[in-house]
């Protein structure tokens, strides 16, 4: 932001000085009007790219997650022939964890890159890094061949797929989010959650059929590779779509805006991760919060029931992973039309309603799954499938709004990667120890309770950000007639506020914009 200029609404602490210039320079009767060209007209050609080449980028992540969950055992066998089957297991879920310990610093550094050269150029730099490492964790030499090397450069490509992984989903959603118009956001965002589901289910699916028409000897031998090997032209399908797709026009707008600031010779500052921190302590505590609300239901449901279905209630691998796949695929098929209900009546009372139906269906998805016959089980996984449908159709949409567009990647990155790495990885550790402590098999419903409760607390402090412009972020509207109307209604819409839209992002040739009250971070009500 410019020293010299006034700043758009923010949320960012002023320096003295700034806060001088600006009482210097306000006049009260001064108003900035919206005209037609200040607001951005989807190009749905574009708009259809960037959710296609987001989509497979979310997909291959997923793909992962899920196929190294459920050959955790097969590849301790490879990985560390020589130890015990515990000390195996342990290692691979150790590797596993590390994957979400590089999460927060790739989405440091890739928040912070993306906020500096533009959204697409980094998410095509961490899609060809993810690529990249699942590949070649298909082609490791294992522990029978180079000895100590091979668990070595597991863990390395793994480290390298977390970091990437750190860029990925927060890129992804911030992307789409910018993109799209303000009254389908949320449908749009959430297909993103689609691709994650599925991608997890297809993992699950070709896991569980490998599993079904190879023998233990032969997985261990070559067919563990087949699942990673399969991310290559995965990824170079992906990496074809995203170098198609162009810049968000939001934040298009704001790098024009900063070029055009350096060529006046205005001295401009940027926002580093503690500046971040500083300016925005308030919407990261919250998304943080909702995040560990959703990814503890959600890692309950994708990475810890496959183990408690086989190790407390006595399915066989196979089984365990396939009864999870319809429930998956289910639920993924079902996240779009979430994001659309929150489209109509706000993403607030959906949130709500993940963090209700947590609250009042965790216990009897246990109690059924705890019976034992096959109907039973899968009933009450789709009981545990119903909450993570409202939070995940909500949360592509809802965390973007909570940041300014200047900064909102490396915001994302900071807020979605740390609540993922503390409350994602370790879901299923902190659950299965809740039983062995409590030798209570009802405990996990109990965790699942306590923190949609504290994500349910989050949303209070939230403002509706359904059918709204994002914060930085001029409105989008799907046609030239809704761009018309838009700007007869200003003066009555209440969804709208003129004075907080960045005027100052359109060009030196445009009227500045009257300041925004600062009184309080984007997205936090007060």
């Amino acid at each position: 932001m410019s020293k010299d200029a006034p700043p758009h609404a923010s949320g960012t602490p002023d320096s003295p000085s700034t806060l001088a210039a600006r009482k210097t320079r306000r006049s009260p009767l001064r108003r900035r009007r919206l005209e037609v060209d200040d607001v951005n007209v989807v190009d749905k050609s574009m708009m259809k790219k960037a959710v296609g080449g987001t989509v497979v980028g979310n997909t291959m992540e997923w793909f992962d997650v899920g196929v190294y969950g459920y050959l955790a055992v097969t590849m301790g066998a490879v990985f560390l022939s020589d130890a015990d089957k515990d000390a195996q297991l342990l290692f691979s879920l150790g590797v596993f964890a590390a994957t979400f310990i590089a999460r927060p610093l790739g989405g440091i550094v890739f928040g912070r890159l993306g906020d500096r050269v533009g959204r697409q150029k980094t998410l095509a730099i961490t899609l060809i890094m993810m690529a990249a490492s699942t590949f070649a964790i298909g082609v490791l030499p294992s522990y029978n061949t180079i000895g100590i090397w091979a668990p070595i450069l597991l863990v390395l490509m793994k480290l390298l797929q977390g970091f990437s992984t750190g860029g990925e989903y927060a890129g992804a959603t911030t992307f789409v989010s910018e993109y799209a118009s303000d009254k389908r956001r949320g449908f749009l965002a959430s297909i993103l959650d689609l691709g994650s589901y599925m991608g997890f289910a297809l993992g699950a699916a070709v896991v569980s059929v490998m599993q079904l028409l190879l023998s233990e000897s032969d997985m261990v031998a070559w067919g563990w590779r087949i699942p990673f090997l399969i991310a290559g032209p995965l990824g170079l399908i992906a990496i074809y779509f995203r170098l198609k797709i162009e810049e968000s026009p939001a934040f298009q707008a704001t790098l024009d805006a900063q070029e055009a600031s350096a060529k006046a010779g205005d001295e401009t500052e940027s926002l580093g991760t503690a500046g971040i921190f500083r300016a925005y302590w308030r919407p990261i505590v919250l998304a943080m919060v909702l995040v560990a609300a959703v990814n503890s239901v959600g890692y309950a449901l994708t990475s810890y029931m496959p183990s408690y279905l086989t190790d407390s209630k006595g399915y066989d691998p196979v089984h365990g992973t396939l009864l999870t796949i319809p429930v998956l695929v289910l639920m993924a098929l079902c996240i779009p039309l979430a994001g659309k209900l929150s489209d109509r009546i706000g993403r607030r009372p959906v949130l709500w309603i993940g963090a209700g139906s947590t609250i009042v269906l965790a216990v009897p998805a246990f109690v059924l799954i705890d019976q034992g016959p096959v109907a039973t089980t899968l009933i009450g996984l789709l009981l545990l499938a119903v909450p993570v449908t409202f939070y995940v159709g909500n949360l592509a949409a809802t965390l973007p709004s909570l940041f300014q567009t200047s900064s909102r990647y490396g915001a994302m990155g900071i807020s979605y990667n740390l609540a993922t790495a503390i409350f994602g990885g370790t879901a299923p550790l902190i659950m299965q120890g809740l039983i062995t402590l409590t030798d209570n098999d009802m405990s996990p419903a109990y965790w699942l309770m306590f923190t949609s409760v504290a994500g349910g607390i989050a949303v209070v402090f939230m403002k509706e950000s359904a059918k709204r412009p994002m914060p930085g972020s001029m409105p989008s509207v799907d046609t030239h007639a809704e761009a018309r109307e838009l700007v007869a209604g200003q003066d009555e819409n209440p969804l709208l506020d003129v004075d907080a839209l960045p005027f100052d992002t359109l060009g030196s040739q445009q009227a500045p914009a009257q300041p925004a009250d600062n009184r309080a971070e984007p997205g936090v009500s007060r």
